[in-house]
């Protein structure tokens, strides 16, 4: 699987990223195993968590399968802190509580270090100062490599990556990333926030690269029975993408599919992991079966002819 760098820094990462959401209560720990297995035999690296999936179970499963089924050193682990949702509000990125997060991340997830460790949110009642001085405090200490920030606007991103700029010598971490809902389906990281991440010399990670599986095809005729719009508590995520619009698009990505001779999830996912200025497209399968699919898709790459079509077919509407 191939590589890419993360910003411009010297943190390297697999392309395609596994996503954890379901790991502990869709995904049983048996089946993340055979996952991660599968995902780490194909080269892929980069796995993605965070400390409010499943409750904690998420990072606690690949806690347990990074000292069991495959080896600490062979993968990137990224995790997120700033939700909180059992708070007195919804979320907080103090030093207080970020610190205390990532003492509970690390030994959830039998590590000592963070490869990269991301705000989850933008708090509006703390400083971004006291947030990033936070970050390298955990940096410094060597529980943190690289830091990264998601859930935020292009002027909020342009913040926090500026102030980190804005005193070279001086200690302050490099934001290398910045995580945003991306693909065919969402193309509004394109308006800003993309080009404000390249601006600052950031990757950007790409999560619901697949339209929150939408775009893989399987709900053209209906909802089958066992996916994720058929689970109550999923249903509500995918149901803003079973609308007219994203019908039509999956259309265009189902034909061009037919016309390549490869998969749906394929053509979609090709189209968004290639995009400039994207270093990784986090795709989330709750089966190893699923996860084939993924992988299978490492090896396509759409023609030029293809990729305008889909641009054109799924241009977002004016603003």
């Amino acid at each position: 699987m191939e590589q890419r760098q993360a910003g411009g820094s010297g943190l390297w990462v697999s392309r395609t990223a596994l996503g954890t959401m379901t790991w502990g209560k869709d995904t049983s720990e048996e089946e993340a195993g055979d996952q991660l297995t599968s995902f780490v035999d194909a080269g892929g690296t980069l796995i993605d968590t965070a400390d409010i999936y499943t409750g904690g179970h998420s990072e606690r499963i690949i806690g347990r399968l990074v000292t069991g089924v495959v080896r600490r050193d062979d993968v990137i682990i990224a995790t997120k802190a700033g939700h909180t949702p059992e708070g007195y509000r919804p979320c907080d990125t103090s030093r207080r509580h970020l610190l205390a997060s990532l003492d509970a991340s690390l030994r959830r997830l039998r590590t000592d270090y963070i490869d990269l460790w991301q705000l989850h949110v933008h708090d509006p009642d703390t400083p971004a100062a006291e947030t990033l001085a936070a970050m390298d405090a955990a940096v410094a200490s060597g529980k943190v490599r690289y830091i990264g920030v998601g859930g935020l606007t292009a002027w909020q991103f342009a913040t926090y990556a500026t102030w980190q700029q804005a005193a070279p010598g001086s200690g302050r971490s490099p934001v290398v990333a910045t995580a945003t809902e991306y693909s065919l389906l969402n193309r509004g990281a394109e308006h800003d926030l993309l080009p404000a991440a390249a601006d600052r010399g950031a990757g950007l990670i790409a999560w619901s690269a697949l339209g929150r599986g939408v775009l893989s095809g399987k709900y053209r005729s209906g909802v089958p029975e066992g996916s994720r719009a058929a689970l109550p508590h999923m249903a509500p995520y995918v149901e803003p993408y079973l609308d007219e619009r994203s019908g039509r698009i999956v259309e265009s990505v189902c034909t061009a599919a037919d016309g390549l001779g490869v998969s749906p999830l394929a053509v979609a996912l090709s189209w968004v992991r290639d995009r400039p200025g994207v270093t990784a497209a986090v795709v989330g399968p709750r089966t190893t079966a699923q996860l084939d699919g993924v992988l299978a898709a490492e090896d396509v790459e759409l023609p030029r002819e293809i990729r305008e079509a889909l641009d054109d077919a799924s241009s977002a509407p004016a603003r």
